[in-house]
């Protein structure tokens, strides 16, 4: 076995490792007062059940696709079939496996970070930050450790060209995506349709507050935090990794081929260049265990500037780990003497990622936090109504798609540009931009980490409020609170940005894929009526498949309203805090709403595609159309990718920016006749445009990152069809 492959097996195994150690820290932490634990155990118990029945659904799903993906190899590629179904079921179980442990970490974390709450602002950081962690941990280091024990087995056993073997994992990813796409839709789902009824029926209707016990929805809506925002985001960014490692797998293996004369023919030279993309993930782990580990606040300082430091420190050491995995690969042997310049090309590709990442961060945070202009502005619209609340905030999502889409072109065309031009080396330009990707994608775990600190302060701060502590250490979860809001906001930003620089590295790989198939495939001619075609069908699904996302919300926030409403109804009890409501009830019926509405926007994603290109085939091979199906699918894909990111950016700070208006408004002094503060008509307009944004920034925008790779990693897989 080679040192590199020691290398990334034992990276991978330490970080394990680590995610164990940190368990370990965080459960040995004090659990808190009695009627905290019980609210805890209620959040648990709930979170638990809902995800014991979407699992149930994904995998009877997920079997149901190995099946077919295995028949239909059968008849196109039969060397392909065992592998292609083998990789696809083990990356649906390790993504259904990623989504778990980052949950049960977070069911376990909050009541400890309440209990710590009352101890230290620090304590509570920390204890949420490291449970985070394990949930970042875990996730990377097991895409990382998939992938490259797929790699192995297949290698060994196969027969085939190491250059092949990429190729016959390449459904890994295809089986990530797919339960990504439907635990973040079912997560997304049932969060959401919580927290409206929540808000609506609780805070605006019986002017109640925020996590108030009397409220029968609100253990619906903490267990929603944790089944969308951890499991759901957990298996997101375990398909983000690992389809965007089998992608550049593919691409350096087409390097190497276009290359003979810098690279020469040895094989152990070919395994290092396709290990590339391993090797850097692997030092991005290492830099991510040391950043979160030197995360320390003190009492009176803002908690995000600790989450900063951590997360630059973070950055910086992954770019060195990329300077010393570039010039191992590329600046010693060989390709040192044929094409001296290839390492530090690479290296600021790398670069050109890394820096894209903390610009998206930025970007984000500027659009979403109630610090800058954006919310502000929302939350001076909602004093004359929800109705210029809403308008106000679409504007804002409209217009936070300029940036990002600027910081994409300009990574995608400097990092192609950079590969390009390597003295020596020929069609390096796309590999070049998977680098990129790998160096935007190598903070992942700690970012992941910053995600789930999100919930974990969230539920904290519910049970702090339901278990009536003192108005001291409501103030501490409050603020951890405050920053967990504006880390998931980031979070989903880094998401989107990585996904769209991985589903362009995808794309390429799908061209070469469809020539190592033995069809033709150079471009996308947009001029041709077949090809514009899957260019609007691609463009149509994602506005389609956003629609039926957020109407799911309203669907299942329709019978939770009701629920809560009847409950206040029969039960007057409830109100006066004389009896208690039925959460157990309401979960329950969030849970069969949300599992019900996932399938249809789910499948529509994976159908879709396959039969555009299967349908265009066979009118090609008929002469009834004027493109072949792989060139129809490749425009869908295009097409669809740019429409999916530009939409998951308005969705997503739209409603991330509506969310913190309404906090903003909630830390205003609480003046009714001045319109002001808690309980005001300009509070009640920024709960209503916090509403609107729940679905917008937490079950369709968030579901949309996953589309965009799902879209290419099917494609990827099924290739052989569209030929």
């Amino acid at each position: 076995m080679s040192l590199s492959l020691v290398l990334i097996f034992g990276i991978s195994i330490f970080a394990l490792g680590f995610a164990v150690f940190l368990i370990k820290d965080v459960m040995k932490r004090d659990t808190g007062t009695p009627k905290m634990q019980e609210i805890s155990n209620a959040i648990k118990e709930g979170a638990e059940a809902f995800l014991r029945r979407q699992n149930k659904t994904i995998l009877y799903l997920a079997v149901a696709t190995t099946a077919l993906v295995y028949l239909l190899y059968t008849f196109q590629k039969p060397e392909l079939a065992f592998w292609a179904a083998l990789s696809f079921i083990l990356g649906a179980l390790s993504s259904v496996a990623s989504g778990y442990i980052g949950m049960w970490i977070s069911i376990r974390a909050n009541i400890r970070t309440a209990s710590e709450a009352m101890k230290s602002l620090n304590g509570a950081l920390q204890t949420a930050l490291r449970a985070g962690a394990v949930s970042g941990l875990f996730i990377v280091a097991m895409s990382l450790l998939g992938v490259v024990s797929l790699f192995y087995i297949v290698l060994t056993f196969s027969g085939h060209p190491v250059e092949k073997i990429p190729f016959f994992i390449a459904g890994y990813g295809f089986g990530a995506s797919f339960v990504a796409l439907f635990a973040q839709l079912g997560g997304g789902i049932y969060t959401k349709a919580a927290d409206v009824g929540a808000d609506l029926v609780g805070k605006v209707e019986a002017g109640i507050p925020e996590d108030d016990p009397r409220n029968p929805a609100v253990i619906a809506d903490l267990v929603g935090d944790n089944v969308g925002d951890c499991a759901g985001r957990g298996a997101d960014l375990f398909e983000s990794t690992a389809a965007e490692n089998i992608g550049a797998m593919i691409l350096a293996a087409m390097l190497f081929k276009s290359n003979s004369a810098v690279f020469g023919d040895n094989p152990a030279t070919l395994l290092l260049i396709i290990l590339f993309p391993l090797l850097a993930r692997a030092f991005g782990l290492i830099a991510s265990i040391v950043g979160i580990m030197s995360v320390k606040a003190k009492e009176t300082e803002d908690p995000m500037n600790a989450l900063n430091r951590g997360y630059y420190l973070t950055s910086f050491l992954a770019m060195i780990g990329f300077g010393v995995a570039s010039y191992w690969i590329f600046g010693t042997g060989a390709a040192a003497a044929n094409a001296p310049t290839a390492w530090w090309h690479f290296f600021i590709c790398g670069t050109i990622g890394l820096i894209a990442s903390v610009l998206f961060l930025w970007i984000t945070q500027y659009y979403t936090e109630y610090k800058y202009g954006p919310v502000q502005s929302i939350a001076e619209a909602a004093k004359t109504g929800p109705a210029t609340t809403i308008i106000s905030g679409v504007a804002v999502g409209f217009e936070c798609v300029a940036m990002p889409s600027i910081v994409i072109a300009i990574a995608i065309f400097t990092s192609y540009t950079l590969g390009n031009t390597i003295v020596g080396m020929h069609d390096a330009g796309f590999f070049g931009t998977a680098v990129a990707t790998m160096g935007m994608l190598g903070p992942a775990a700690y970012v992941l980490a910053m995600d789930t600190f999100g919930p974990i302060t969230d539920n904290a701060g519910g049970i702090v409020e339901m278990s009536q502590q003192p108005e001291e250490i409501r103030v501490k979860t409050d603020r951890l609170d405050a920053v967990g809001n504006t880390t998931k906001a980031l979070t989903k930003g880094y998401a989107v940005g990585s996904a769209a620089l991985a589903a362009f590295l995808l794309y390429q790989a799908f061209i070469v894929e469809i020539k190592e198939y033995g069809g033709t495939l150079d471009g996308v001619n947009i001029t041709k009526p077949a090809v514009f075609i899957g260019a609007l069908m691609g463009a149509m699904m994602v506005f389609l498949f956003s629609a039926w996302a957020i109407k799911a919300v309203g669907r299942s926030a329709q019978a939770i309203i009701q629920n809560v409403r009847d409950q206040f109804r029969e039960h007057p009890g409830i109100l006066l805090g004389t009896e208690k409501p039925d959460y157990a009830q309401a979960v329950d019926l969030v849970t069969k709403s949300a599992l019900r509405e996932m399938v249809k926007p789910g499948l529509l994603v994976v159908v879709m595609p396959v039969l555009v290109g299967v349908i265009f085939k066979y009118l090609y091979k008929l002469g009834y159309s004027d493109a072949s199906g792989a060139e129809v699918v490749a425009a869908m894909l295009l097409v669809g990718t740019i429409v999916g990111v530009i939409t998951a950016l308005f969705l997503n700070n739209s409603g991330g920016a509506w969310d913190n208006a309404k906090k903003f408004i909630e830390l205003e002094p609480k003046d009714l006749a001045a319109n002001t503060g808690k309980g005001s008509e300009k509070h009640k307009a920024g709960v209503v445009g916090d509403t609107v944004g729940d679905p917008f920034k937490d079950t369709a925008g968030p579901s949309l990152h996953v589309l965009i790779k799902l879209l290419s990693t099917i494609t990827l897989v099924l290739a052989p069809l569209f030929i």
